[in-house]
């Protein structure tokens, strides 16, 4: 599976879009600006940093982590991150362990945690992965370049229109003296979807 991406535009979504808009302006709900601000307000707020800040504390932090697990959304708000910026949704954080691995798809569209780990890539949007990734975890984890044994469960949890999951990676050896600030720096956007290690 190509990690490359192709843009390919299309005239009908585009126009359909532009009048969509217009339709909005004429009833006065709101202008292409105010839309755009909307739109950049709330990519601005969301990005990989929010996920890293809480797999950073809950490396740090152990009863954290239990909330975090426990209710990700109680714990992503003592955090001051807003998942239902725009649509109320379950965070649910599953905990990669010795022996356990864990990856996240949307087999019916692209649903994200958007807010914790920024727009989604392409291909966590392709046809291939949605379907390999329940059909052939660790095929399609392999192409990422992240091998597993065979002593390694693999567990697939496929996120909906209500639930989002995110990865809490495990911890790297070694980081025992690290600070939380630089442990963040370590955590990756592929890593809280499970495609990669950390």
């Amino acid at each position: 599976m190509s990690h490359g991406h192709v843009h390919e535009t299309s005239a009908g979504t585009s126009n359909r879009v532009k009048s969509l808009i217009a339709a909005l302006e004429a009833a006065n709900v709101l202008t292409e600006a105010q839309l755009d601000g909307a739109v950049e307000s709330f990519l601005t707020h969301a990005q990989p940093a929010n996920g890293a800040r809480l797999v950073a504390r809950a490396w740090t932090d152990a009863a954290f982590r239990r909330r975090l697990l426990a209710d990700g959304n109680a714990a992503a708000a003592e955090l001051g991150i807003d998942l239902a910026h725009w649509a109320p949704v379950k965070l649910r954080v599953v905990a990669n362990e010795p022996g356990r691995h864990n990856v996240i798809v949307c087999t019916l569209c692209s649903c994200y945690p958007l807010a914790l780990l920024g727009p989604s890539p392409s291909w966590y949007k392709s046809d291939a992965y949605r379907s390999r990734a329940v059909r052939d975890p660790r095929g399609i984890l392999a192409e990422f370049g992240t091998h597993l044994g065979d002593d390694v469960e693999i567990t697939v949890w496929d996120s909906t229109a209500e639930v989002r999951y995110l990865v809490l990676p495990q911890r790297p050896a070694g980081t025992q003296a690290a600070s939380e600030q630089q442990l963040q720096a370590l955590v990756t956007r592929n890593g809280m979807i499970g495609t990669a290690l950390v």
